[in-house]
């Protein structure tokens, strides 16, 4: 009889007995793995916590206890666990479950969360608050040792050391972020998994307690195991956690629900900030993801007896494919390029740049704000530095954009992948913003390739120049055409646009991915007797003045069309330069609306915003229409 149908929220685990939890674990991981093969999703970290999530809801009491998961790459088995089964299957579909935890989806999510880093600071808050209130309940945080790489962790630490707080740390250590974690906080958790000293002192321990115990009873016994368990606490770089004011206990076996129950038991009644470390395999159960960490992280739907995707890539490569490859072959021709990613090589398309030139690459883990200053540091002495983000991660880095490299006005070239509407990976992953934040900056040139060829001429043109910063950004999608080889592309322009089509009615000011729907627009209302000119606005920032001031001249409107935020965007820049040079023209902004972006496939998003060649011609026939209205 399946135990999982009958799990409706955290009161049918604790009715569980221990014996049955282990079965409870198989059947979550087998449901782990037939619905993700449907719908794609971030299925390895999930796997590795299915017994962490058992114990947490058996020891613990949710929603009353307060239980952070820091980013929802380890949250679905937690979901399938607290009312979410029957639903997942809708697993990051067009209104279904999310695939990162959301308050407004269960009361079980506590604390939403997409980006790495922020539990321990958001644990902690809860935390003062629970004490400003007079309350009693426990807050837990449950952190991957990859977002121990992150600076923002280390501050929610520090301070709740500091503070003396009740308040548990639990790390869940399997080694990876997505890619292997980097950096000396990984080599410090392996090594107190690994140390000699720790294994001896806890043999010494496991012969006494047996001793022992035959003397004074089996509750002494399970107070030594504890103890042993925690005997790094003395002898072993636990004192790291210690000295930021946390009592260490662990490592433990995070598959061995038993262990895990009896540690969460002895710790619970404890008070103070106290860390459990727990040992993970990402990928845990499924003999596919075991044997490929990094890839089996995310991807989308698959076979699960084969792991092939079920539909299979044809066609152009993608975006991050071109990059990956153009950049690696620009690096031949220039010796001082280096290349700098936040736990992202195979994300970003570095992964293929890393295996040519290791020691031209850095990963420098779930450190964006680190990954921007350590750029400038680079670029201060000479060296050419291209930073390879997603759009989203790197508004976590702004101040140090601005303070660190605009300011200073250093040549650091960012390369912002997942630029505009994302799909499946919803709110927290959108890079809708990154036109309208760059476009800030002072000194920031930022533009948009509309193809694969276009996105290499602008990296060389970025690589050319030394009065600033340089951005471009595209999309989570292929490029729409196969690009020419890197080195027979020549650098664009700079400040350049170009006229794609001549028109009367109309001016398109088209940037990167909507420079091809804008076309096929023009097509459409041309064969309506609407003609429209389209232009490539490859550079937002600075604009080409010259062909700006002869389209403002020939046309009454501009329409811009961006794959990005209306507000502050690329329309807004212009109609702000217009105001002042051309007051008399108007500048109509096609984007995405100001508004929280749901998960869809990327396809229904664009379509949905009227962002496709239908749906630019439908507004600007209307606009149109509008306008010879008015002439009459």
């Amino acid at each position: 009889m399946s135990l999982l149908p009958d799990i409706q929220s955290p009161a049918d685990v604790k009715r569980l007995s221990r014996e049955e939890l282990p079965v409870l674990a198989q059947e979550l991981r087998a449901r782990l793995v037939d619905c993700c093969s449907r719908t794609g999703g971030h299925i390895g970290a999930s796997l590795g916590v299915v017994e962490l999530a058992i114990a947490l809801l058996y020891e613990f009491d949710s929603p009353t206890d307060k239980i952070l998961w820091d980013v929802g790459h380890q949250a679905y088995a937690w979901k399938l666990l607290t009312g979410r089964n029957a639903g997942f299957p809708t697993l990051r579909q067009t209104g279904g479950i999310s695939g990162f935890l959301k308050r407004t989806e269960s009361e079980h999510d506590q604390f939403g969360a997409g980006h790495a880093g922020t539990a321990m600071s958001a644990a902690l808050g809860m935390a003062a608050a629970r004490d400003l209130q007079g309350r009693n309940h426990k807050v837990i945080a449950v952190v991957g040792d990859g977002a121990l790489t992150c600076g923002l962790s280390y501050e929610g630490m520090n301070n709740a050391g500091h503070s003396d707080r009740d308040l548990i740390l639990i790390v869940n250590d399997n080694g990876m972020s997505i890619s292997p974690n980097v950096g000396a906080i990984s080599k410090t958790l392996g090594g107190i998994a690994a140390s000699p000293m720790t294994n001896r002192v806890r043999s010494l321990i496991k012969a006494w307690t047996l001793r022992l115990g035959k003397v004074l009873g089996p509750e002494v016994v399970e107070f030594a195991k504890n103890l042993e368990e925690s005997a790094k606490n003395l002898f072993s770089d636990g004192m790291f956690f210690e000295e930021l004011g946390f009592r260490y206990f662990g490592p433990i076996d995070g598959h061995d629900l038993r262990k895990l129950i009896d540690t969460l038991h002895f710790v619970k009644p404890m008070s103070g900030p106290r860390v459990v470390h727990v040992v993970t395999e990402k990928g845990k159960g499924f003999a596919l993801a075991e044997a490929n960490k990094e890839k089996w992280h995310g991807l989308a739907a698959y076979d699960p007896e084969t792991g092939e995707l079920r539909k299979q890539s044809s066609g152009p490569p993608t975006w991050t494919q071109v990059f990956g490859e153009g950049l690696t072959a620009l690096a031949a021709e220039l010796p001082r390029l280096v290349a700098i990613t936040a736990a992202m090589p195979s994300g970003t398309g570095t992964a293929i740049f890393q295996k040519a030139w290791p020691d031209r690459f850095f990963d420098v883990g779930i450190a964006e704000g680190h990954a921007v200053t350590f750029a400038g540091g680079l670029a201060a002495e000479g060296m050419r530095p291209v930073v390879a983000v997603y759009s989203t991660f790197l508004q976590r880095a702004y101040d140090n954009i601005i303070h660190d490299i605009a300011v200073q006005q250093l040549p650091v070239v960012f390369c912002m992948d997942r630029a505009g509407l994302v799909g499946e990976d919803g709110q927290t992953h959108m890079g809708l913003y990154d036109i309208a934040y760059m476009l800030a900056v002072p000194g920031m040139t930022v533009t948009a390739p509309r193809d694969g060829d276009e996105l290499i001429g602008l990296l060389r043109t970025g690589l050319a120049h030394t009065g600033g910063p340089f951005c471009t950004r595209y999309p989570r999608d292929k490029v729409p055409r196969d690009p020419r080889p890197a080195a027979t592309i020549p650098a664009v322009p700079y400040g350049t646009w170009e006229r794609l089509r001549n028109g009367a009615d109309l001016a398109i000011l088209a940037v990167g991915t909507m420079v091809d729907p804008s076309l096929e627009a023009a097509e459409l209302l041309a064969a309506e007797g609407i003609d429209c000119a389209v232009v490539n606005c490859r550079f937002l920032k600075p604009v080409d003045s010259g062909l700006l001031s002869v389209l403002a001249a020939t046309h009454r409107t501009l329409v811009t069309v961006e794959e990005g935020t209306i507000v502050n965007g690329f329309g807004a820049y212009l109609s702000g330069i217009l105001h002042t040079t051309h007051p008399e023209v108007r500048v109509i902004t096609l984007g995405v609306p100001d508004r929280l972006i749901e998960q869809a496939p990327r396809g229904e998003q664009l379509d949905s915003f009227g962002l496709t060649a239908q749906g630019i011609a439908r507004r600007l026939r209307a606009l149109h229409s509008e306008e010879s209205v008015e002439a009459r």
